[in-house]
């Protein structure tokens, strides 16, 4: 008998693991893809990708757990029988993954993904479909067939998830946000701040996204200001807390941790002042000498030798400018990128395809899971953890507003320089002087023969930092190179018609989502080293600039390996601080073995025996309320039972979205003084 508790209350790919023959794809997987490809196709918003790639996997997880005995649905729960198990859920998990991307993409949803595109999303799961052998028309929602349990669990999910404070109804923006400092205007030098410590918005002649969309404004948005109030997975904070898995208040200039605001700068203008291939030392690239850092950190020295084969690793010799723009382009939001949370979508599925990969649930001794199985659950926790991690992410760039890069050093450098009080140009506010990389303009180094000559003589007293040049005129056949350039017109290495995304600084999206997707895969798979304790990929174009002069191999032992260096790679390209790296990396950790401890109660039915602490008190004119703790279960209903009467009520169901919730309950008529109550799961 079926029952339905939950029905509402109102360009560049990512990486090869090793050269595979691709396996047939599990259902699962084929509705993975398509979601990849219309985030391609939709404005790179990764709150609102983040959010999307994880409903449709918990669509994909609740039909497929529909049919399964032990394992519990989360967004809906329902019992559902069928003579060809396998069957019913191809058909179930379809229709419940159409439905939803249908209703999340093809109808644009996000007010600047272009028409176009959302048609040609729509199309793509048309055709899917109908390839399937299914039919769109087929949205019956009533009865045992497995079209109608899918559509059921699509209708669940949009209809619940439509109140969960992302303001899906209005193009997920934020009226509640307003920036402290006014647009800084890229056509002119220097930049004018109210507080330097906070974010600004970017002015431009003409604005891109970074898939490279015209945008219809030139004026930044603060994206997804709101995100830290939309319903997490496993996350919890105390009533009156506004960030979950608080890092604490990031360094000021000019206040606590003024000293290292500026390294901070520093470190990013030094980063910089690597990418000219012509000049650039080579490097050892390899895990035998970086990465197996301490979390949070870049202490690592690499490894003796590859677990798996008992080898030493060997040596990967590159020019550091190449490995340096690589990481930068590699793991940027380029064009035709699946996003930040999406890449790990993509890494997953590579490492499951590897030859030698065995789909162990936990590693050696779990249980050995088919493809379906593995998929549905690998995308559900992985989809959970990069969730919880933009609205953690999210939540700090809100609560503390930080600054980006290119704010920070147009603004210090058009000040002059802090390190000497009685030389020229002093500000306390000013960048650090370092020899050889940030200098005052003089009249002697803008003689002939000095590296300040092309600055000119107007440039005297200048701050200037030897740096990336910025874009060539000709990308395709050009290097920017490095250069001295006055401070006040520095540009990190990107696209100059996207320079920075649109949101502050603090914490970064990608150092938060690239380790929670690490720790999923490291516990899914039990192992934190790829498969053969080697991943490569090799990158031969650039699309920022000409290059690299060789092809480079990007290498990692492990998952978090691969995490620190999508973290490093915003270095690189100038978008982040140190700061705003090292502390994502923590609270991605936190957010994806939340995810983990959460997520694997759901596949054994052990969610269900989460009992919430509950206090009673009473209140004046028959009320009571009930305050609850612990309460990971998503869905409660309160249950009173009065000793003195033969009666139970049940009251409606309750989302809460802190770690505690209250709940108010006014008596339809006068009860006896003994109350009991119960806050429980649904089931």
């Amino acid at each position: 008998m079926t029952k339905t508790p939950f029905r509402l209350l109102g360009a560049i790919c990512f990486l090869t693991i090793a050269p595979a023959s691709t396996p047939a794809e599990s259902i699962a997987r084929t509705w993975n893809e398509e979601l990849l490809a219309a985030v391609r196709l939709s404005f790179p918003d990764p709150p609102v990708h983040s959010r999307n790639l994880f409903h449709v996997s918990v669509a994909i997880y609740d039909a497929w757990a529909a049919y399964d005995p032990t394992a519990v649905g989360y967004f809906h729960r329902e019992t559902a029988t069928a003579a060809d198990v396998a069957a019913a859920r191809h058909e179930a998990i379809s229709y419940a993954a159409y439905r939803l991307l249908t209703y999340r993409y093809s109808t644009r949803r996000h007010p600047t993904t272009s028409d176009d595109n959302a048609l040609a999303a729509q199309a793509n799961f048309d055709s899917r479909l109908a390839a399937l052998g299914y039919l769109a028309s087929n949205d019956i929602t009533v009865g045992d067939s497995p079209a109608a349990v899918g559509n059921r669990v699509a209708e669940t999910i949009i209809n619940f998830t439509a109140g969960d404070g992302s303001n899906e109804a209005g193009g997920f923006t934020d009226a509640t946000y307003t920036p402290v400092n006014d647009p800084l205007i890229l056509e002119h030098a220097g930049a004018i701040m109210n507080d330097p410590n906070r974010w600004q918005p970017l002015e431009f002649v003409e604005a891109f996204s970074q898939t490279g969309q015209p945008l219809d404004f030139t004026i930044q948005s603060f994206i997804g200001s709101h995100w830290g109030d939309v319903w997490p997975f496993a996350l919890s904070r105390e009533p009156g807390q506004s960030v979950y898995l608080n890092p604490g208040t990031p360094p000021q200039l000019e206040g606590t941790g003024d000293a290292e605001f500026k390294a901070g700068v520093v470190e990013v203008i030094r980063r910089s002042s690597l990418l000219d291939p012509l000049i650039a030392p080579m490097i050892d690239s390899s895990p035998g000498a970086m990465g197996n850092n301490t979390l949070g950190t870049n202490d690592g020295t690499g490894y003796g030798v590859n677990p798996i084969t008992s080898t030493a690793y060997l040596s990967n010799i590159v020019n550091e400018a190449d490995f340096g723009r690589v990481l930068a382009e590699f793991w940027a939001d380029g064009p035709e990128s699946e996003t930040p949370p999406g890449h790990w979508n993509v890494l997953a599925n590579e490492v499951a395809d590897d030859p030698a990969f065995e789909r162990r649930f936990g590693g050696a001794g779990g249980p050995l899971l088919d493809e379906l199985e593995w998929d549905v659950k690998i995308y559900f926790l992985i989809n959970a953890a990069v969730h919880d991690s933009a609205i953690a992410a999210w939540g700090c760039k809100r609560a503390y507003d930080y600054v980006r890069p290119i704010s920070s050093i147009r603004y210090m450098g058009g000040l002059g320089q802090s390190s000497d009080p009685k030389g020229p140009s002093f500000n306390s506010e000013g960048l650090p002087l370092v020899p050889n990389l940030i200098e005052v303009v003089s009249t002697v180094t803008t003689q002939v023969g000095g590296r300040h000559r092309h600055l000119g003589l107007g440039a005297v007293g200048e701050i200037a930092i030897r740096t990336w040049a910025g874009e060539p005129a000709d990308p395709a056949t050009q290097t920017g190179g490095v250069d001295w350039i006055l401070a006040e017109n520095w540009l990190p290495y990107q696209r100059d018609t996207f320079v920075t995304p649109a949101f502050a600084g603090y914490i970064s999206g990608h150092s938060t989502f690239s380790r929670a997707a690490a720790e999923i895969l490291t516990r899914m798979t039990g192992s934190k080293y790829f498969p053969g304790g080697l991943a490569t990929r090799e990158v031969g174009a650039l699309e920022f600039e000409l290059g690299p002069s060789a092809p480079v191999q990007l290498q990692w032992a492990t998952y978090y390996d691969a995490a620190d260096q999508a973290g490093i790679s915003r270095l690189y390209g100038g978008i982040h601080v140190p700061v705003d790296d090292g502390p994502g990396r923590i609270v991605g950790s936190m957010c994806g073995i939340g995810a983990w401890n959460l997520g694997i109660q759901y596949f054994d039915g052990s969610i269900l025996n989460e009992a919430p602490q509950l206090t009673v008190t009473p209140l004046p004119n028959f009320r009571f309320r009930l305050d609850w703790r612990q309460h990971r279960g998503l869905f409660y209903k309160v249950r009173r039972t009065s000793d003195l009467q033969n009666f139970t009520d049940e009251f409606p169901l309750v989302r809460a979205t802190d770690d505690r919730a209250s709940y108010n309950i006014d008596l339809p008529f006068p009860t006896p003084d003994r109350e009991f109550y119960q806050v429980q799961q649904s089931e």
